[in-house]
């Protein structure tokens, strides 16, 4: 090394204390024998780069980004702080990084997603939003920050990953009908048990990056927990096959899932979510849907024939006499033995009744379905309501119960077990397209 490149060496790198830094060994928690009290040469903050790459030749924008992170942030209630949004950025990177090698190993194969595939789904995520009216989504995407473009990339990676998983994961993934049946006969078995649907955000993790995973997770659960989307990070985040449907499992019976989100379901209640809990591999968030019994029909599926007896109150009245006149609503309804006799409260009290014979019981707000499904015909609700609203009751007047529900048939658990091992293998294809590529960040 000539003198003036040994001085700029030393300029660039500054002298150590011999002992400012301990050795350690390689261990299995430790695979590089890395010291905890290490000095970093580089003044530089990595985590300040600007958020682009180039992924084998492929230039990702900051654009890119910021348009990503507006679809993810518009679900959300709560605003977004600024800390959150630099590292929805640094999420939101990766995984354009893996959109891009999805995309570009598709086409390796000779399996270019067609303009004709993006389009079509395009347009259905536009009937379903705003009603075939393709124009509309494209407006609401350029006010919230995004584009159609950046939601199209999007739907030209989910695309192409399962072209990929259909030419290069499926077809060697085999299910014997012995697995099958030994399913559905434990299936049998557990006929009557709660059945749970589910929604994971499933984060795979190392030894050597748990910790970033886990706070990672950590920050998806409380901007969850502040009214973000769950679909919506999803579909973003999660690493699972699953992300392309917003994360949901479909309905699983407690054995299913690793033992430890087994024992977070049994305690939940639908809309209630819980994590990031530590399972082999990695982290996952999860989402109760719904909450049935194994093949038992569901009361929530029951058609109710409801009548409604309401009273309103004058702008002005005083709280004594809204209470009184409650008072004696509740003492006439309490009165009532059948729907017909509902009618007489118009002459009485000039109510208002209205009848509906055709609303489902899992329509109903939580806490009126769960009494009027303990109730019988003819009998009443508590009154609910204000002054300012109106005060109501609801008189059961029928019920048609759902029919009785077998159990999923063969197919239906051949996929399941297909899909969680399709699952495993797209996992471990990801990381393959990752060491083999050429990423430049910016």
């Amino acid at each position: 090394m000539t003198a003036a490149l040994a001085a700029l060496a030393m300029s660039a790198v500054p002298v150590l204390p011999a002992a400012a830094q301990t050795l350690a060994v390689p261990t299995a928690d430790n695979p590089f024998g890395i010291p905890d009290d290490i000095r970093i040469f580089d003044k530089e903050n990595p985590n300040t780069r600007t958020a682009t790459a180039v992924v084998n030749g492929y230039v990702i924008t900051g654009t890119d980004i910021e348009q990503r992170v507006a679809l993810v942030t518009s679900a959300s209630e709560a605003e977004v702080s600024e800390e959150e949004l630099e590292r929805l950025r640094v999420q939101v990177l990766r995984n354009l990084i893996d959109e891009t090698l999805k995309i570009q190993a598709s086409e390796a194969l000779e399996m270019p997603v067609s303009e004709a595939e993006i389009e079509q789904t395009y347009a259905q995520l536009a009937a379903q939003n705003f009603g075939q009216e393709t124009d509309k989504m494209g407006e609401y995407l350029r006010s919230i920050g995004s584009s159609p473009a950046a939601l199209k990339r999007q739907i030209a990676g989910e695309i192409a990953w399962e072209n990929l998983l259909r030419r290069n994961i499926m077809p060697f993934v085999n299910v014997s009908a012995e697995e099958v049946n030994d399913v559905l006969e434990r299936l049998e078995e557990s006929r009557g048990q709660d059945e749970y649907r589910v929604g994971e955000i499933y984060l795979s993790a190392t030894q050597e990056n748990r910790a970033a995973v886990l706070q990672n997770a950590q920050r998806i659960m409380e901007q969850l927990r502040q009214g973000g989307s769950f679909v919506a990070y999803a579909r973003q985040f999660s690493e699972a096959t699953t992300a392309v449907v917003g994360g949901d499992l479909g309905w699983i019976r407690l054995g299913q899932l690793p033992p430890q989100l087994d024992a977070a379901l049994g305690g939940m209640q639908p809309g209630q979510l819980k994590g990031p809990i530590e399972i082999p591999g990695g982290f996952s968030i999860i989402y109760l849907i719904n909450k049935r019994k194994v093949a038992m029909a569901d009361p929530a599926d029951s058609l109710l024939n409801l009548k409604q007896i309401a009273i309103n109150f004058e702008p002005d009245v005083s709280q004594e006499e809204a209470e009184a006149k409650v008072n004696e609503f509740a003492a006439f309804v309490s009165e009532l033995r059948s729907c017909a006799d509902a009618e007489s409260a118009r002459d009485v009290l000039g109510a208002t009744v209205v009848s509906n014979d055709q609303i489902r019981a899992a329509n109903l707000p939580e806490q009126l379905r769960a009494i009027i499904l303990n109730m019988q015909i003819g009998q009443t609700t508590p009154p609910f309501g204000s002054p300012e609203e109106g005060v109501r009751v609801l008189m059961l007047c029928g019920r048609d119960d759902p029919e009785q529900v077998g159990g999923p048939s063969f197919d239906e658990v051949m996929d399941q077990i297909e899909q969680e091992r399709i699952n495993k293998r797209a996992q471990r294809y990801l990381r393959d397209l990752r060491n083999d590529a050429y990423i430049e960040y910016n």
